[in-house]
Order: C-alpha cells, then structure tokens, then sequence
C-alpha cells in the first residue's frame, strides 16, 4: 500500500472509531526536537500533532482568561466592551468548538481512545458531553453580546456563564493535556502521529487561511487589547504578606 492509500485508510479509521491501533504496544512517536534537530535558529520547525493540540488549547485558555477577568467587572458593575466579547465568543465557535473540538478531537483523538483497556476509555464521553454544553453557553454568550447594553441582571447572569464555562474547560483541557492526549499518542506509532500532524495542519489552513495559527494568535492579542489585557505585567501577582 503506498503512503497516499496509507494515510487514507488511517484517517477514515480513526473517524469512523474503528480499532486501527493497538494501545500501549506500538512505539511512542519521536521527539519533536529529534526530528527538528537539523533546522538552524530562526528555521520554521515542524510542529507535532500532540503540541498542536496543546498550542490551540493555549489559545482558548486566553480566552477563558478574557472571560474570568470581565465576571469580576460585570459584576461590579465597571463598563466592558460588549463588542469585544462578542468577538471572543465568536472565536471561541469558530476556532475551538467547530474546528478544534468538533474536527479534530470528536472525530481523530476520541474514537482510538474509546477502544483502550483503561479508565481513560470513558474520557471521551465525558469530553465530549462538556463540549455540547460548552457550544449552548457559547450560543448564550453570542446572543446576550450582540450589541445590546447589559442591565444589572443580564451582566450578572452573563458574570455567571462566564465562570461557569471557564471552571469547567479549565479542568477539561487540564485533563486532555495530562491525560487524554498523552495516552493517544502513546496508542498511535510514529508514522500514524506524523501523518494526522500534517493532516492536522491541512485542515487548519484550509479553515483559517495558509497562517493559520498565527492569524488566530493576532486575533485573541485584539480581543485582550481592546478590554485592557494585552500587557501581561499587569497580571503579576503581589508580594505576600509579611
């Protein structure tokens, strides 16, 4: 079978659930840095499925970020940028509940896992029950921000959603980074790891345009400069009492 047909039969398998790995037996991929390791500084280095995945989940914990600093003003009543957090919850949909949850997670990293001899095999039902209630806080999120002004009760129930929305995708993409995507890559051998990374990025420019990523990066940095978070030294926490 030739790399093509190699790939093709792969990516159908994994999408339909059907046991084309066998977990915990086959070689873990190898280092980024091995496979880098001829690239000088300042050469475009490739970038592995499992820090892919990692990487977007950076970008959706800055909006989670977004969300938990404007509860507090919400609810204390201090003026936000309702626009801006609309922006954010439309990136939230695009990038990480259509692309990142939906494409990538629900029909490449849970089916293998479902099939595993271990606790983890009831991870993706868990998972993936969290990402249905995420998308209709989203949905709530999208429609309570679309240019209206926000009375007393209305910034307080949406203060509410935030919190609520970010408690839980905080433990949930904790548990993915530690755990869940651990134990796929583990069940998946290099050639399998490599060829969902390029597919991966396929699909990340086909939905996002050919810089993909970093157009994404470039949006989250407006969103966090429009309500006042872009400087990170603001977040540096104080000396402890003495």
């Amino acid at each position: 079978m030739n790399s093509t047909s190699t790939r093709r039969a792969l990516l159908l398998a994994a999408a339909s659930g059907a046991t084309v790995f066998s977990p915990w037996s086959r070689a873990v991929a190898q280092d980024d840095s091995q496979r880098n390791e001829d690239r000088g500084p300042g050469e475009i280095k490739d970038v592995g499925s499992v820090e892919d995945l990692m990487r977007e989940h950076g970008v959706l914990r800055r909006i989670l970020l977004v969300y938990q600093q404007c509860a507090g003003k919400l609810r204390e009543g201090t003026a936000v940028d309702i626009a801006a957090l609309n922006r954010a919850a439309r990136l939230f949909r695009t990038f990480g509940e259509d692309y990142h949850e939906k494409t990538l997670e629900e029909q490449f990293i849970f089916p293998p896992l479902r099939k595993i001899r271990d606790p983890l095999s009831s991870y993706p039902d868990i998972l993936t029950a969290q990402h249905h209630r995420g998308r209709q806080i989203t949905d709530y999120i999208i429609d309570t921000t679309s240019g209206r002004k926000l009375s007393s009760a209305r910034a307080n129930a949406l203060a509410h959603a935030f919190e609520g929305f970010t408690r839980m995708y905080e433990n949930h993409a904790a548990r993915e980074d530690t755990l869940v995507f651990p134990a796929w890559k583990q069940a998946l051998a290099e050639r399998e790891l490599d060829e969902l990374g390029d597919k991966f990025e396929e699909i990340e420019q086909q939905q996002f345009g050919k810089e993909g990523f970093d157009t994404i990066v470039e949006q989250v940095g407006s969103i966090e400069n429009a309500l006042g978070f872009g400087d990170l030294a603001q977040f540096t926490a104080p000396m402890p009492p003495t």
